[in-house]
């Protein structure tokens, strides 16, 4: 188990592997929250369940998948999907204490998603929505990026931009004046959304403009630590049309890009950070899509730099807690929703659990 579960909503799907990079043929073991899980294609569905079989404790990733069962490769003990064991080699009678946890499991999006939470409850409509990289509309590219530092901080960074002018210096070049401009955020049951307009602009070095446009940026942040974010230029007025929120992406007139991220607590020192990026089809070619995926790579390292040196810091400051600043708003918020899904969790009181993001949206 992970220590600081505080941080973490266990009542969600976690983004464990890339659909196209899991292994069809045998077990896939994978960390998550310092639970170590194995993943297999059985029949036509996947499976997840704990990498340890109850004999003698061995890895079952180390064993065979044998259509919709796993045999451990340790004393030849075989368990079906729902971790129950069906044979044992040299006895008759299995006791039902022989078995496996299993953990609910999904693809969506082009990644395979792990339920961590009591798996009576695991609701494939609370898998966030998003575009994903199987997506037809957009070119894309991916990457994926180990950190030796909890993911909480990683979560935390994601939900504070003010730190673009100056870890992102050489890479977004953003002015540091755009530091002193707090971001609009807008609560949803569960996650909080994030919009930002640059209104009368020439375009962006990415997509310039002959004329006046409307810049949006903006992005939704989401149980467990899943970002989906969209840009895009606008007619001009759009902006001041729709008040500030999110517009109708069927009006945009060019640069409208997508990236979609996931943050995966592995253990209290690690996490695994998924990422893709890409431009529309109408907007631009696999080549861009390349090509920002080169500068997200780069600013990402950016990032990993100073979020290592913090745990390290962190990890030598006995329990001091950090002091808050304004910017530290959304961050207050989304942990504030960790804590309440985790209580409800614990009191089985958590009656709003079907219900959408989309649903709940009200303004802060």
């Amino acid at each position: 188990m992970i220590s600081n579960d505080d941080f973490y909503a266990r009542a969600a799907w976690y983004v464990v592997a890339w659909s196209s990079e899991l292994n069809r043929t045998k077990p896939t073991s994978v960390m998550v929250l310092g639970e170590q899980i194995i993943i297999w294609q059985a029949d036509d569905c996947l499976v997840a369940m704990e990498d340890r079989c109850p004999h003698r404790l061995a890895p079952l990733s180390l064993g065979r998948c044998e259509g919709a069962s796993i045999r451990c490769l340790y004393h030849g003990l075989i368990f079906d999907k729902d971790g129950k064991c069906i044979r044992a080699p040299g006895q008759d009678k299995i006791p039902p204490t022989l078995a496996v946890k299993p953990y609910p499991v999904t693809e969506k999006h082009g990644w395979v998603w792990v339920w961590m939470g009591d798996p009576d409850e695991a609701d494939i409509a609370l898998v966030p929505d998003l575009i994903g990289v199987d997506t037809a509309d957009f070119h894309v590219a991916k990457g994926t990026l180990d950190y030796d530092a909890d993911a909480y901080l990683i979560n935390r960074n994601l939900l504070d931009f003010s730190h673009v002018p100056f870890v992102h210096s050489a890479t977004f070049q953003a002015p540091e004046e755009a530091a002193d401009v707090l971001p609009h955020w807008t609560r949803m049951e569960r996650g909080l959304r994030y919009t930002s307009w640059t209104r009368s602009v020439l375009g962006s070095a990415v997509s310039p403009s002959a004329v006046p446009i409307d810049d949006m940026l903006g992005y939704d942040y989401v149980m467990p630590g899943i970002m989906s974010l969209l840009s895009g230029h606008f007619p001009l007025g759009t902006a001041d049309d729709v008040a500030g929120g999110r517009p109708d992406f069927a009006n945009a007139v060019g640069a409208v890009i997508a990236s979609g991220q996931a943050v995966t607590p592995v253990d209290d020192r690690k996490a695994r950070y998924f990422f893709w990026t890409g431009p529309r089809k109408d907007c631009g070619s696999q080549q861009l899509a390349e090509m920002l995926d080169r500068a997200q790579h780069a600013a990402f390292a950016e990032d990993k730099i100073m979020i290592e040196a913090q745990q390290k810091i962190i990890d030598r400051s006995g329990g001091q807690r950090p002091i808050p600043t304004a910017h530290d708003r959304a961050i207050t918020l989304f942990e504030q929703m960790v804590k309440k899904l985790n209580a409800a969790d614990a009191n089985g009181a958590n009656t709003d659990r079907g219900k959408t993001n989309a649903n709940m949206e009200q303004e802060q």
